[in-house]
């Protein structure tokens, strides 16, 4: 498809022209751009004319009538206008085409949509997936084979259409007769009188795990209504019809229990079902027979009063003798008892006096001993602590007689060694007098860096000022300046 551009434009002869331009082909979901359309301008016109009267001379000047330039106008106008008018079919044809495309990508996305949805939709309502609680346990079977399978608590694939999943509950499960409660209830018990009685019993039962994948296609979904109910009734009518009421009531509870439950466990067990146990609680008698039932029992228990009143008497009389005996036979006891005790505790004493002399005795003579012991102790240390303390004086005289000697002999050491020392240094010093002044100068040389000094006039000791002979030297100084004085 090719668009066409037309543009009307106004010659240098002041006639309207129409450039015609082909353009690449657009492509079919592109829509083409409206196009301006130029018209010329008012005053163009004349402008054109007059310019066309001055025009170089290789320009063909062109003169119309009025009529032929309206003429061409309205073409040109017209060219225009069917220039746009085809832009915008094309525009319009271009834009249908890619809604019809885009319909077609929407009705697809839709579908898909739908789809997703539906398929969302019944994941939800039936969802592949079924939760089995803690004392459950699932029996799925498969639709296409028949097969069955075993499946514990837990997440079980169950996928719709294929599988079919029944629960069985593994915990006890409780049956009672609800219409058999009551005495004037639907379906009263009979007792071998005839008389209707109620009993309120408690079935517990359990299915068996062991044997549920093999009886799982036979047992039916209400496993309560349709197994053990009519087992139930079918054992309990016919054993309570080989009882009397008041057995029922009283003395043979026990016996009905134990003959119920060895009849129905092996008819249950037939069906994959463990008995646990059965339980007898109350007895709803007729009213009848509970009105006679009370009076005998109220005469039977006035009777039994009776008696035990009596048996009470009769007891507590005897009670009584048998205080009063009780009573003198503990005094003479008692009696009996303190003699024998006061018997006993003297000659305990007179025993103990046996021993207690003699250990009396030997107390004394232990202190005795005791005493003569700690007296020759003590003489003992006396005489240890004297001679320690002689032996100590003896000791520190010694040691400081020989202390006195030594500190003697090291005087007399010590005067012999100074004394050769001087007699030593006397003699160097006596060889070499500035001696004197080098150990001067070797003491203070850590305190004075330079000495400055003149020599003395006499020729003395440089240092005999700062050794105490500076008054000696200043007067001769003194001295001698004045001389000189004197002199001149």
């Amino acid at each position: 498809m090719k668009c066409l551009r037309r543009a009307v434009s106004i010659s240098s002869h002041g006639l309207p022209e129409c450039d015609v331009a082909e353009h690449s082909p657009l492509p079919d979901n592109a829509t083409a751009p409206a196009r301006p359309l130029l018209l010329p301008r008012p005053g163009a016109q004349d402008s054109s004319q007059g310019k066309a009267l001055h025009a170089a001379p290789n320009h063909r000047i062109t003169t119309s009538t009025g009529g032929n330039i309206m003429s061409e106008r309205l073409e040109s106008l017209a060219q225009g206008l069917l220039a746009l008018l085809t832009t915008t079919i094309s525009a319009i044809g271009a834009t249908l085409a890619g809604l019809a495309r885009a319909a077609r990508r929407a009705w697809i996305l839709l579908l898909a949509l739908a789809l997703i949805g539906g398929s969302g939709y019944e994941l939800i309502t039936h969802p592949p997936f079924k939760t089995l609680e803690p004392g459950e346990v699932g029996i799925r079977a498969n639709k296409l084979t028949g097969g069955t399978t075993e499946v514990k608590d837990g997440l079980v694939v169950v996928i719709p259409g294929l599988h079919e999943l029944r629960r069985y509950s593994l915990l006890d499960q409780v049956y009672r007769p609800v219409r058999s409660s009551k005495a004037n209830g639907e379906a009263p018990f009979q007792s071998i009188e005839g008389l209707s009685l109620g009993v309120d019993l408690t079935i517990r039962y359990a299915i068996d795990p062991a044997r549920l994948a093999a009886i799982a296609a036979k047992l039916p979904a209400d496993i309560n209504g349709e197994i053990v109910e009519p087992m139930v009734q079918g054992v309990i009518y016919k054993s309570f019809t080989r009882y009397s009421v008041r057995d029922i009531f009283s003395t043979q509870r026990g016996e009905i229990q134990k003959e119920i439950e060895n009849e129905l466990k092996p008819k249950l067990a037939a069906d994959g079902i463990i008995l646990r146990g059965v339980q007898m609680g109350q007895v709803d008698l007729p009213p009848e027979y509970r009105q006679g039932m009370e009076k005998l029992l109220a005469e039977e228990l006035e009777t039994e009063k009776m008696k035990y009143t009596l048996e009470l008497k009769s007891k507590r009389v005897k009670q009584t003798e048998l205080e009063a005996e009780a009573d003198k036979v503990k005094r003479e006891k008692s009696a009996e008892a303190a003699g024998n005790e006061q018997i006993i505790a003297a000659k305990a004493q007179e025993e103990a006096m046996k021993h207690v002399l003699p250990f009396k005795q030997k107390q004394i003579e232990q202190r005795q001993y005791e005493a003569e012991a700690e007296k020759v102790s003590r003489i003992k240390t006396a005489e240890g602590s004297a001679e320690a303390r002689r032996i100590e004086a003896t000791g520190e005289a010694d040691s400081r007689h020989k202390l006195a000697d030594v500190e003697a002999y090291r005087l007399e050491t010590i005067g012999k060694v100074t004394s050769a020392q001087l007699e030593r240094d006397g003699a160097l010093i006596s060889k070499n007098p500035l001696l004197i002044q080098k150990t001067m100068a070797d003491k203070l040389s850590d305190k004075i860096s330079v000495i400055i000094a003149a020599p003395p006039a006499n020729g003395g000791f440089i240092g005999s000022a700062l050794l105490g002979g500076g008054q000696a030297v200043a007067s001769q100084n003194t001295q001698a300046n004045a001389a000189q004085e004197t002199q001149q």
